[in-house]
């Protein structure tokens, strides 16, 4: 029997929303959970108005984002996780391969590559992500302070936040970046599928470009943490 998996979509006043909902129920790959968390929106709800018979849709207060996917992850029923950002794709073959890539090596997280798209979900550039054939390269990116992970190309069994702990939710942009460290730290494997298998959008209204400054800030204090975890194990590598 094949695992079920969980597609927790965390959205907030997102007029993409519907189009990434649309994503995830067009997987090649079956059994799927959609877990859509409404993050206290005021705006564009009623886009999922024709896909709710469908998915899982829970509301709560705004929180940030690292609260709605620990809210979706909470409620998730799937032996597998994956996050789709509500203004991001998934396309057809994400879940099917990325199912199976982690089965073959019984891996715990994962993470691919991926398209950057446009406004208008037109791919602006083809794998786009970092790649890299050994890990003392991807341990070396992250101590550059550039992050090879792409949040909404992950796949992590459930059963790994039993070990390291859900998302941080006082970090309002760097949740992500501190949970890959976590894991790193705690010894769990960050298998790479070099597969464009998301469409990542870049737009006008999204938080990496809107909140710079902050993120800037709030950056400084997690790549701290995170390069001291991570290169102990580089160094050990070396």
């Amino acid at each position: 029997m094949r695992p079920l998996v969980t597609i927790v979509i965390p959205f907030y006043n997102d007029p993409y929303v519907g189009q990434a909902v649309e994503s995830a129920l067009s997987q090649s790959y079956s059994p799927i959970e959609i877990i859509v968390v409404d993050d206290g929106s005021t705006q564009h709800a009623e886009r999922l108005a024709p896909y709710r018979p469908y998915i899982h849709y829970l509301g709560k207060a705004n929180g940030g984002t690292a609260s709605a996917l620990n809210h979706g992850i909470r409620h998730a029923s799937g032996e597998y996780i994956a996050w789709l950002s509500s203004d991001d794709l998934f396309y057809r073959d994400k879940i099917n391969n990325q199912v199976l890539f982690m089965l073959e090596r019984n891996a715990w997280i994962s993470h691919t590559n991926f398209n950057n798209i446009d406004k208008n979900s037109q791919v602006v550039k083809y794998h786009a992500g970092v790649s890299y054939e050994r890990m003392i390269d991807f341990y070396r990116y992250f101590l550059s302070h550039a992050n090879p992970v792409n949040g909404c190309t992950v796949m992590m069994r459930k059963e790994l936040f039993c070990y390291i702990g859900l998302f941080d939710e006082s970090l309002p942009y760097t949740h992500d970046l501190e949970m890959w460290g976590r894991a790193i730290q705690a010894g769990f494997s960050f298998h790479y599928l070099n597969e464009a298998l998301v469409g990542y959008r870049w737009h006008e209204a999204m938080g990496t470009l809107r909140h710079q400054e902050v993120i800037k800030r709030e950056s400084a204090v997690t790549w701290q943490k995170v390069s001291y975890a991570i290169g102990r194990i580089s160094a050990m590598m070396e």
